[in-house]
């Protein structure tokens, strides 16, 4: 019907926007305009990898993210060498972590922990907070790490959650509006006033508004400008005409000329400014890159690195800045201890103060040269590092420290629980440990070592039970073959006819003879089983009773020889 159409892409639960392409119309004349800019969030996190020289890093998305739309992130990703993996983050983020732990060896998990040090969230802020949390959780986050968060919307408040649950350093993309520091100007654009409420930032409502009701807000304008333009030139052209129900309906004749009007004018709203002369879309956008630094002492800290806009592209710098000081000028007495190659007496010169050089010395220097300050060093009286004495107090640098004669202490000191409660560490910078190399003892072989998961004891328990159990089995059987006698024999004089076939059997005499219950429960010991007939129920309840011996029997001995063999293995001559 030639009726121009102003479109707004919103987001589904906080989900970062993909791109949304829009149907033209039939006859190839688009009246639809997209009031919100294209997605250029792409592009920002581009720019911002590449200053930040990444070259491997993973990108996980939420399931409802549209993944087509990083379709051209990806081509220019592997057009410049990047190294880039996906990975869809289900709406059950726990269950993502526990699928890893049960999925992978230490090995492969050590090096999934490695990729995860550089990784891009495109998620809800709910969904990236809990994400975050579970990989603190599970010790798969380090704070050397680098995570960047990319969402269009996400507020200061979320920001700041998302800084406080992650460990290492945090990048935040987001898009952000130009103010005007003049309230007349923001309240009164193109002869139409904005309501005081969503032009005075003091109330905080506009922050608190989406962005999608902020183009909302302009494209009311944008209508609105354009009716006022067309009413003042005297070019307005009846809708009246126009009916949506009747099928002998023509488009609107005036549909073009509005829409040429709308895409010829240009306004200031809520969102900046807005004009559709880029191929029918508004593409004025512009983003703000914050920054988060770690640091034991001074916390954490979030501030504007730089801005990226759709005309100029980034502005700023992305380098971290760790330390803001105050130390500037100030002289610091710094305690020490020789220890090679840390710390060292340099060449000294008559008449002047003792120099140090070493590895120590050299962080030292680094240290005063960043942060501004001086410092007079010297070496501990008592030559020990530190150790807590029986009335309560310290020896060595630790004493210095805590008496307030030294502010700072410099040597291969050993970081311990003891010397943590009462001084302040740095980051450790060595790991060192003594270790023993001895030759591999020859494995020899035991013929015997079948026997080993159970004691002597055991066996000949075992070895003795079995007999036991075999008489035991053999007399309830000969008590059962003559009460069956007796029995036949009361009732012969009923069938004579029948009384010629009543000589034992070889096979039953075989089956009732004491070798063969001592081979039965032999049988059922190995799990072999046997053909013998249990008639009476105190054979049953022997002869489950023994199967359920064994069972317990057979399973201990398993496990024990799995054990043995394994704890050989690990056994080492040194103890």
């Amino acid at each position: 019907m030639h009726i121009p159409h102003l479109f707004i892409q919103r987001n589904g639960d906080g989900t970062p926007r993909t791109a949304c392409h829009l149907n033209p119309s039939p006859d190839g004349e688009s009246y639809t305009l997209a009031a919100r800019p294209p997605v250029r969030i792409n592009d920002v996190m581009l720019t911002l990898v590449s200053e930040l020289h990444w070259q491997k890093f993973i990108l996980f998305y939420e399931s409802d993210y549209d993944i087509r739309g990083l379709q051209a992130f990806m081509d220019q990703a592997s057009r410049l060498g990047l190294d880039v993996s996906l990975q869809r983050v289900d709406r059950n983020v726990s269950r993502v972590f526990s699928d890893l732990f049960s999925t992978m060896r230490t090995e492969e998990l050590n090096r999934y922990r490695d990729t995860l040090r550089r990784a891009v969230l495109l998620m809800s802020p709910r969904g990236a907070q809990v994400f975050i949390h579970q990989a603190v959780e599970t010790n798969l986050a380090s704070k050397d790490s680098h995570w960047v968060y990319a969402n269009e919307e996400v507020s200061d408040a979320e920001i700041m959650e998302l800084v406080h649950s992650a460990l290492g350093r945090m990048t935040v993309i987001r898009q952000i509006f130009p103010m005007w520091r003049d309230t007349n100007v923001r309240c009164m654009r193109n002869n139409h006033r904005i309501s005081s409420l969503l032009c005075d930032p003091q109330d905080g409502y506009l922050q608190s508004l989406e962005v999608s009701n902020r183009y909302l807000y302009d494209s009311v304008l944008m209508l609105a400008n354009a009716f006022y333009r067309k009413l003042e030139d005297r070019k307005w052209h009846s809708m009246a005409s126009l009916n949506c129900m009747g099928k002998s309906t023509k488009p609107w004749n005036g549909g073009w000329s509005m829409l040429d009007t709308i895409q010829k004018g240009r306004i200031s709203g809520l969102t900046g400014v807005m004009d559709f002369r880029a191929a029918g879309a508004n593409s004025h956008v512009q983003f703000e890159i914050l920054g988060t630094s770690y640091s034991e002492t001074f916390g954490k800290d979030v501030k504007r690195l730089a801005t990226w806009d759709s005309t100029r592209g980034m502005n700023g710098s992305l380098k971290e800045n760790r330390i803001e000081s105050s130390m500037q000028g100030v002289t610091l007495k710094v305690v020490t201890l020789l220890e090679q190659p840390f710390v060292m007496v340099a060449e000294n010169i008559l008449g002047q103060p003792k120099r140090y050089k070493g590895f120590s010395i050299d962080v030292l220097d680094a240290l005063a040269k960043t942060l501004g300050f001086k410092y007079n060093i010297y070496q501990v009286g008592d030559g020990k590092y530190g150790v807590a004495l029986a009335n309560g107090s310290w020896n060595g640098m630790i004493g210095e420290l805590i008496g307030k004669r030294a502010d700072l202490a410099l040597s291969a000191i050993t970081i311990t629980p003891e010397r943590e409660s009462v001084v302040d560490f740095s980051k450790r910078y060595l790991d060192y440990s003594v270790g023993i190399l001895m030759r591999r003892t020859e494995e020899k072989i035991n013929i015997f070592s079948l026997l080993a998961p159970f004691d002597l004891a055991v066996w000949a328990c075992i070895a003795a039970a079995i007999p036991v159990v075999g008489v035991m089995i053999f007399l309830l059987r000969r008590i059962a073959a003559v009460r069956s006698q007796g029995s036949a024999s009361a009732g012969g004089g009923v069938g004579g006819g029948g009384a010629g076939g009543g000589g034992a059997h070889p096979a039953a005499s075989m089956s009732n003879s004491l070798q063969s219950a001592i081979w039965i429960v032999y049988g059922a010991f190995v799990q072999q089983g046997n053909d013998s007939i249990l008639g009476s129920v105190a054979l049953r309840i022997v002869m489950g009773s023994w199967w359920l011996f064994t069972l317990i029997v057979c399973s201990s001995y398993t496990a024990n020889l799995a054990a043995y063999l394994t704890v050989s293995r690990m056994d080492n001559a040194v103890r």
